[in-house]
């Protein structure tokens, strides 16, 4: 049997990672000893255990590895082992796969604290002249020579933090449920991001089609309009219908008016993406008028950066679609700094692909009609994010009039 003595801190009670961890522990077939608790007396006190795991040598590291992302690290930690990458784009093998916690990495006796977490990614070390600096690099951006982290050894994360402010939103026992009190949930959200605002920091939308087609894409304009989104990214589609909507008065082909379709309006989508690629871009198009209301409109007006990743499904695609998937998710890399809260309108894929980039300290709300569509988000490592199931032109239209009125 081998025996290593491990430590976790943080919110671990109010969280439940605690209980979590010594489930792990039993269920691997190992056993435990609690060696200390501290326990925080308020709120915002962190706590602290040290446990020790007896479990056969062979099965120890691989528990202990497991335990690994709930924040659990060796007491008698060693500095993190770095391997040169041989090749651009390709990692050393057992490279250490980063989470969307906050991180940190031991060097040369030292821990370095990752800037900016994300999912999926190695772990980099660059030796500054100021020190060293970690950083999660996406698997295509690595190059020969970066010194990358191979296994857990030498690599902390800190488990999600947990409020017990948002307790009167979670008597449903779980983050999604079709039966929370929207209003109250809405005004959760309006009141989070006055708070973002009034810090400098920033607000992403991630936008489906469905914005568009339920008729809420009018409230979400006025909320660009007013300052309230400071980042958007969005599909061809989104854009293609929003600005067919401002044209031509149809989202796929049907009135929002009276929710009726026209009279071949089934390539009008085709039709507004022509007019757009003849102008050049969404600017050129607002620019001479063509264009004169939307999300899309406000975005350029108020200098909202935006980026259109493309599909293979993709009609035109509009000149601002960028059909390269990989450079598009670098592109959205790029404007992530400051932002502190994510809505998810109504977006399966994009939610997903965006997720993954986020830090875990991002609030990040997934609005959907579908409740199967808002739990992937969590499933897939977002943990932070909340789920509302309803109608996403219901949802903005709320909390337009409470933000925008």
């Amino acid at each position: 049997m081998g025996v290593e003595t491990v430590e976790l801190s943080g919110h671990i009670i109010d969280s439940l990672v605690l209980a979590k961890v010594l489930d792990a522990i039993v269920a691997a077939g190992a056993t435990y000893r609690i060696t200390a608790l501290d326990v925080g007396a308020r709120d915002v006190d962190p706590s602290r255990a040290r446990i020790e795991i007896a479990s056969p040598d062979d099965q120890l590291r691989a528990l202990i590895e497991e335990l690994h992302e709930h924040g659990v690290h060796l007491v008698d930690e060693a500095d993190a082992t770095l391997v040169l990458a041989e090749r651009d784009g390709v990692l050393p093998e057992g490279f250490y796969p980063t989470t969307n916690l906050a991180t940190s990495v031991r060097v040369g006796g030292s821990w370095v604290s990752l800037g900016r977490p994300e999912m999926d990614c190695a772990l980099v070390v660059d030796d500054g002249g100021a020190g060293a600096q970690a950083r999660a690099v996406p698997m295509h951006r690595v190059s020969a020579g970066d010194r990358v982290v191979v296994g857990f050894t030498g690599v902390r994360v800190e488990p999600p933090g947990h409020s017990r402010e948002g307790r009167e939103f979670q008597f449903m026992g779980s983050e999604t449920s079709s039966e929370k009190p929207k209003s109250l949930v809405i005004h959760r959200v309006a009141e989070r991001m006055r708070a973002v605002r009034a810090c400098g920091e920033k607000v992403l939308a991630v936008c489906g089609p469905a914005v568009v087609h339920t008729g809420a894409a009018p409230d979400l304009a006025t909320m660009v309009r007013d300052g309230w989104i400071d980042v958007l990214f969005a599909g061809n589609g989104f854009a293609t219908h929003d600005i067919e909507s401002n044209t031509l008065g149809t989202s796929l082909g049907v009135t929002l008016a009276a929710g009726e379709p026209v009279e071949h309006g089934h390539a009008n989508h085709l039709r507004v993406i022509n007019e757009v690629r003849r102008h050049g871009s969404i600017k050129a198009a607002v620019g001479s008028g063509y264009l004169r209301g939307g999300v899309m409109y406000e975005c350029v007006r108020a200098e909202v950066p935006f980026v259109l990743g493309g599909s293979v499904r993709d009609d035109g695609p509009l000149p601002d679609t960028m059909t390269d998937v990989v450079a598009a998710a670098d592109a959205m890399r790029e404007l992530l700094d400051g932002v502190s809260v994510a809505l998810m309108l109504a977006s399966t894929l994009h939610a997903i692909a965006v997720g993954n980039l986020l830090p875990a300290w991002v609030e990040t709300y997934c609005i959907d009609i579908n409740q199967a569509v808002v739990t992937k988000l969590s499933d897939r490592g977002s943990h932070q994010a909340l789920g509302i199931v309803t109608d996403v032109g219901l949802f903005l239209a709320e909390l337009s009039s409470r933000l925008c009125a």
